[in-house]
């Protein structure tokens, strides 16, 4: 029987406030790991915040800039302690925007930015060098504490491509400064020589003869030295 009445919604809304309290965790939990790297949140003035803002979908939480999907648009890291962004970093490989000034990062971060292909504005300290060279930006910008590399360029689009990528591949971007060499359909393989598709059920039957091979000879090697003992 349905219930109805006074006494009925007694009993819903506190079980109506318990599950939104339950999604308000869940969401809170699904928070990535990279955004609660350091403690607090983005600063009211800071480059990351104003791009946020512009924005009517996009939220501010702790570090980060997120869409409506969760999806970090933006990340704000500075005066974090931070000799390198850590092993969470690839979590913020959607990005337009990060800033790192304020930390004591190492030179060197060409790859601490492979696969963010959507990176444009990249806050560094003044004695690091943006990643890829001047050559993967549009524009360098030097100030008294910091550096912007802004405009990250698709160096696919270099007279180089043609050189760089086999006959049956393409060159697509992969971070600044980083290119990869992509095979076009129907081809893979070293240098994309080989042709048709790749057969996942002649890797595995290989694979798995292999192992069992090995397991087997290891475990006569065993049972041979427990017999010699």
């Amino acid at each position: 029987m349905a219930l109805c009445g006074p006494g009925s919604l007694s009993f819903l809304v506190p079980w109506a406030a318990t599950l939104l309290l339950a999604l308000g965790a869940e969401r809170a939990l699904a928070l990535p790991e990279i955004c609660m790297l350091c403690p607090g949140s983005v600063r009211d003035l800071s480059e990351v915040t104003l791009y946020c803002k512009q924005t009517p979908e996009l939220m501010l939480h702790s570090r980060c800039c997120l869409n409506q999907e969760g999806t970090i648009v933006g990340l704000d890291l500075q005066n974090c302690s931070l000799k390198d962004p850590g092993p969470d970093f690839p979590q913020a490989h959607t990005a337009i925007i990060i800033d790192l000034q304020a930390n004591p990062l190492k030179d060197d971060l060409a790859n601490t930015f492979r696969g963010f292909t959507q990176l444009q504005t990249l806050i560094l300290p003044q004695d690091v060098g943006c990643p890829g060279g001047i050559n993967a930006w549009n524009t360098v910008t030097f100030y008294i504490k910091n550096q912007t590399c802004q405009g990250q360029r698709n160096l696919c689009n270099s007279t180089g491509d043609q050189e760089m990528c086999p006959e049956n591949g393409s060159c697509v971007p992969d971070g600044p400064g980083l290119l990869e060499c992509v095979c076009a359909d129907g081809f893979h393989g070293y240098k994309c020589m080989r042709q048709g598709s790749f057969s996942l059920l002649m890797f595995f039957g290989i694979l798995g003869s292999t192992t069992l091979s090995i397991s087997i000879l290891l475990w006569g090697t065993q049972r041979r030295k427990a017999k010699t003992s």
